[in-house]
C-alpha cells in the first residue's frame, strides 16, 4: 500500500529542480537497506572530495553525475527514485522524480536543505548512487543489489 506524499516534501523536491512524477511513495528497496548500503561500517566511496577543495560542491556534482550515468540509474525517460533529502525524508520513502535541470543535483540539494546528502536508486531499486558527508569529505557511494 502506497502513501500520498506530503505537499511540503513535493515543494522541497521541486525547489531542488526535481519534478515529482507520482503523487504517492513507491514501494521499492527497503529504506533501511539503502541506509546500510550508504552508511554501513564497511562502506567505501567510489569517489570523494575534501570539504576544503576550492570547488568542492561543483566537483561533487560532477562525480555524482558521472557515477549515476555509469550505473544507468535513470530510466530511458530520465526518471529515478529519491528519498527526499533532509530530516524526515526516510519516513516518506521513495519518490519517483525526473530531474528538470540535469546537472549539479548535489549542489541544488545543498542550497535547499543545507547539505548535499541524498540517496537515489534506479526505478527497480537495484542500483543506488548516493552522496554522503563523512569526516571532512563528501563521498559518492554506489551499490548494486542482487
Amino acid at each position: 500500500m502506497s502513501k500520498e506524499i506530503d505537499q511540503d516534501w513535493v515543494a522541497v523536491l521541486q525547489r531542488c529542480g526535481l519534478q515529482v512524477v507520482e503523487d504517492h511513495a513507491i514501494d521499492a528497496l527497503p529504506v533501511n537497506s539503502a541506509f546500510y548500503a550508504v552508511n554501513g561500517v564497511d562502506v567505501e566511496p567510489v569517489a570523494s572530495i575534501p570539504f576544503s577543495s576550492p570547488e568542492a560542491m561543483s566537483g561533487l556534482s560532477r562525480l555524482w553525475h558521472a557515477h549515476c550515468s555509469r550505473l544507468s540509474l535513470c530510466g530511458d525517460d530520465g526518471e529515478f527514485l529519491i528519498m527526499p533529502p533532509g530530516a524526515g525524508g526516510s519516513k516518506v520513502g521513495w519518490v519517483k522524480v525526473k530531474d528538470q535541470v540535469g546537472i549539479d543535483l548535489p549542489s541544488r540539494i545543498a542550497r535547499v536543505t543545507g547539505s548535499p546528502e541524498f540517496i537515489a536508486t534506479s526505478l527497480d531499486g537495484r542500483r543506488l548512487c548516493a552522496v554522503s558527508v563523512e569526516d571532512d569529505e563528501y563521498w559518492v557511494v554506489v551499490h548494486k543489489f542482487a
